[in-house]
């Protein structure tokens, strides 16, 4: 079998589903491949946030500075903005089980990679400047990995989900990040703080295996791969002109639509935001605010359980509440993210006051998310080019993302204060006794999530069919 034959889109079934089974077959294949591609997609955040979790031990202990993890950052997301793009592209054609169980099994394997290296670094000795060059190419590489996800878990809505049920559902799977990194910061967090950095990447590894195991046993490629009719069909929905169109002729569509692209501008800057936040954001606490790692984790992983709720409701808020708008709700979620983030950033307050700031701002962030760089996309663009234009907002989310990491690292690293140095005391003390002024990287912060819900707001005429 040729690797294009392997992962081409399934072809239909010749034995088919009896007509009085159609439904009751099509309802438990649909729902057993959304709940394993939510789970799955989770526990491919968990192989990704994976190096936020354990950025302080390594910084402390000497192996790697802030200027170097947010190079090494900056290759996953750069990379990823890459392949986010050409796999948006690819798996509108492909049999989205293999090709997203390929994706995860491949990060899997880096973080164990990762984590046996750090493992060996020290019996080993190797050398600072290698330990950097491995970590940033293999983490580059798990980028392009991570990327073989998002694509499958939304173009499966497409395919099994009729246009009157995809809003409530699409807002179900974008919960899926803030839920990998819940996990990734309470179990990894403390898989690191009772074993060391190195294994917050096997305990990621093995979850990632475990994520690939899922979508193998539960996740269908398409309704007509296992003997039933087309969506179109089963839910009596109307045949659309765009429905018989070549795929390659709708996703030249979808370029050349000037809303995909004001989303994707505004998408970037909602991916700045979100990513200083979950990137940096247990770093902040430590050092601008004096909390343990375990506390600082549990902080973050807070947070990410509000951005569940943020996505979860935002599908609901815009179809229901607003009647279909999601520019007004984009606005509201804005600005409250906006004040809320700018209270985390720049008051004082207890471990519970800090809970509750960057909570408010993950469920306004959540929504701003999943309204931005999903509803807004999806809702413009044929069915058969889904994966495209999640293509196009992907690359600039996440060449955006890639440039915060890289400013917000050296931001940091720049106005870093290190004590004098006093007899008697190790280079990974010095490091861990280092004071940071976060004021400068906070305001860009700040200013990235102004911008994310100004821009649709001020462009709402050109994103309309």
């Amino acid at each position: 079998m040729s690797l294009y034959s392997f992962y081409r889109v399934s072809k239909p079934s010749r034995e088919k589903v009896p007509q009085e089974q159609v439904q009751s077959r099509y309802k438990v294949l649909r729902n057993r491949t959304f709940w394993a591609t939510v789970v799955a997609y989770s526990l491919y955040y968990v192989c990704r946030m994976s190096l936020s979790v354990v950025k302080q031990p390594i910084i402390d202990s000497g192996v790697l500075t802030p200027g170097q993890l947010g190079l090494i950052g900056s290759a996953f997301l750069f990379v990823y903005a890459a392949g986010k793009f050409t796999n948006g592209f690819i798996a509108d054609y492909c049999n989205i089980k293999r090709f997203m169980a390929t994706g995860l099994l491949v990060s899997s394997l880096i973080n164990l990679i990762l984590g046996v290296t750090g493992l060996l670094e020290g019996t080993a000795g190797i050398v600072s400047v290698l330990l950097f060059f491995i970590f940033a190419v293999l983490w580059g590489i798990n980028g392009w990995a991570q990327s073989m996800g998002s694509p499958p878990g939304v173009i499966q809505l497409s395919r099994w989900f009729p246009l009157s049920k995809r809003g409530t559902f699409y807002s179900i799977f974008s919960s899926t990040p803030y839920i990998g990194e819940f996990l990734a910061f309470i179990i990894v967090g403390a898989v690191v703080g009772a074993m060391g950095w190195q294994y917050g990447f096997i305990f990621a590894a093995v979850a990632g295996l475990t994520g690939s195991a899922v979508i193998l046993f539960f996740v269908s490629d398409n309704p007509e791969s296992k003997g039933l009719p087309s969506i179109q069909e089963i839910s009596g929905e109307a045949p659309r002109k765009e429905d018989t169109m070549p795929t390659v002729k709708l996703q030249k569509m979808v370029l050349s639509h000037p809303g995909i692209w004001i989303i994707a501008a505004s998408s970037a800057f909602v991916y700045i935001t979100k990513y200083a936040i979950a990137g940096w954001g247990v770093l902040f606490l430590q050092k601008a605010k004096d909390f343990s790692l375990e506390n600082a984790t549990q902080i973050i992983a807070f947070s990410a359980a509000f951005g569940v709720v943020g996505t979860v409701i935002a599908g609901w808020l815009s179809d229901t509440l607003f009647k279909g708008d999601r520019v007004k709700p984009a606005i509201v979620s804005g600005m409250l993210s906006f004040v809320s983030l700018g209270l985390f950033l720049f008051t004082e307050g207890s471990y519970t006051v800090n809970i509750i700031y960057v909570s408010f701002f993950s469920l306004f962030i959540g929504v701003l998310y999943c309204i931005v760089a999903g509803l807004m996309a999806v809702d413009i663009v044929p069915r058969k080019a889904t994966g495209a234009a999640l293509g196009v907002v992907g690359i600039s989310s996440y060449a955006a993302a890639g440039l915060q990491d890289i400013t917000s690292g050296y931001l940091i690293e720049g106005f870093s204060s290190a004590p004098e140095m006093v007899e008697g005391l190790t280079e990974a003390e010095i490091l861990a006794a280092t004071s940071y002024d976060f004021g400068p990287v906070s305001v860009f912060w700040l200013v990235a999530s102004l911008i994310a819900f100004l821009l649709p707001v001020m462009m709402w005429r050109k994103m309309k069919l």
